[in-house]
């Protein structure tokens, strides 16, 4: 083994997949597949396991910057580092592979400044008869000689790791954490229901984190508001598919359904009446898209609507199981969470979004289930959902190709509606 092949590597690890046994493979199978999405036109080679980890050679490190940025928000992933990588052949002495290491490891000291360090090292391989402990104090005399900088084993300003696995080497400066959970489409689909606010953005994305693939609905009242809820809608799915890769967005125009419920139905109920409404229409759109739920970004008592008595009620409308993962958060914890997926600026963007239309001023705040029944036994419900679904626009996003700029589908394919000319409106037209 000589100094120059060592080659530079991207080494993925995860943690929560080791924990599906058997079904380990195919969740690692789904991450390396991401990953490659993910960075494929960065120049990262294939990924292929290595002894329970994650690895592709990096064919032009200047790229590590880009690469390091991309897999930070890949799903599955614990942490991860830029490595050298070289290998050890069966005739290779230990202190033969050390000093070389340590000639190599001294040489990337180079314009590195720091006043502390350590030294951690991983011996997977215990046919290397040289202890993890030794191999440590050996590189960190180097580092110490070449550098001044003294030994730090708890709070280390730089620390080198080293991993001695079987017919190789690898050793790396940093390990980034990555956003941990499980890799996206792992888990099954899911239909969110996208209000442009604060919480459903935050919602949605825990829901990516557990592995399952999100399509986006929004729901929009143009021509009664203009257009800004649907720009922020986009906005936040441009981000978001970011970080699930490929993103479909349907955009359901619900200004028929408001005016309906207006002209019937006195002021109090009404939210409550909207949301089961958004309930059932999500609730289609997710059969026929094979999602097996929803998820909504409410959090109790947050607003009028979210009292318990309010999503049971609301709840009721929906026929298929329905996620709430912010149920318990406070609004502080929820903005903290936006603030890190980058959503909040766009969250606080002011919009004219479908709420705003027809809200009474003393919305009620203990609906009763057969009440709203008998209330809405005079509204034309099937029809009105029917008309909504048939209406939708739906805009593809995908991650890096395009930009992230929307491709138009033809709704009426995607959602197996009629005809064409039942939906596929051009987003022009919604």
């Amino acid at each position: 083994m000589v100094i120059g092949r060592v080659m530079a590597r991207v080494v993925v690890r995860y943690h929560e997949i080791t924990l599906k046994k058997r079904n380990r493979v195919q969740f690692a199978a789904r991450l390396a597949r991401n990953i490659r999405r993910a960075c494929g036109d960065l120049g990262l080679g294939p990924m292929r396991d290595v002894h329970g980890r994650l690895a592709a050679e990096l064919e032009d490190e200047s790229r590590w910057p880009e690469v390091r940025e991309r897999l930070a928000r890949v799903f599955g992933i614990a942490n991860f580092s830029l490595a050298r990588r070289a290998e050890i052949a069966v005739t290779d002495h230990p202190e033969a592979v050390l000093a070389r290491l340590s000639t190599a490891v001294v040489a990337e000291l180079d314009g590195r400044s720091f006043a502390s360090f350590r030294v951690l090292t991983r011996r997977a391989d215990k046919r290397f008869s040289i202890p993890s402990p030794e191999v440590s104090a050996r590189l960190g005399a180097a580092i110490r000689e070449k550098s001044g900088a003294r030994v730090d084993l708890d709070h280390g300003e730089l620390t080198l790791m080293v991993e001695i696995l079987p017919g190789e080497v690898m050793h790396s400066w940093e390990r980034v954490p990555g956003p941990g959970g499980l890799p996206v489409g792992s888990s099954g689909r899911l239909v969110a229901l996208l209000s442009g606010g604060i919480d459903s953005p935050v919602a949605a994305a825990r829901m990516m984190q557990r592995g399952c693939e999100v399509v986006f609905v929004h729901f929009h009242s143009v021509p009664y508001v203009d257009r800004t809820s649907q720009e922020k809608a986009r906005e936040l799915v441009r981000l978001l598919t970011r970080w699930q890769l490929d993103a479909r967005l349907v955009l359901v125009p619900f200004a028929a359904v408001q005016k309906a419920i207006v002209t019937h139905v006195r002021p109090a109920p009404r939210v409550v009446l909207y949301r089961r409404m958004m309930m059932r229409i999500a609730t289609e759109i997710a059969r026929r898209l094979g999602a097996e739920g929803l998820v909504t970004g409410d959090s109790l008592a947050q607003v009028a609507s979210q009292t318990l008595r309010n999503l049971a009620v609301i709840e009721d409308a929906a026929g298929m199981l329905v996620l709430r993962p912010l149920v318990g958060m406070d609004k502080i914890e929820v903005t903290g969470e936006a603030e890190r997926l980058g959503t909040y600026e766009i969250s606080i963007e002011r919009d004219q979004d479908c709420c705003s239309l027809f809200t009474p001023r003393h919305p009620t705040t203990g609906a009763r289930v057969t009440t709203i029944r008998a209330i809405e036994a005079g509204l034309d419900v099937d029809g009105l959902v029917a008309a909504a679904v048939e209406s939708a626009v739906v805009e593809r996003y995908r991650f890096p190709s395009r930009g992230v700029q929307p491709e138009h589908e033809d709704a009426a394919k995607v959602l197996g509606l009629r005809s064409a000319g039942d939906a596929g409106r051009v987003a022009g037209d919604s």
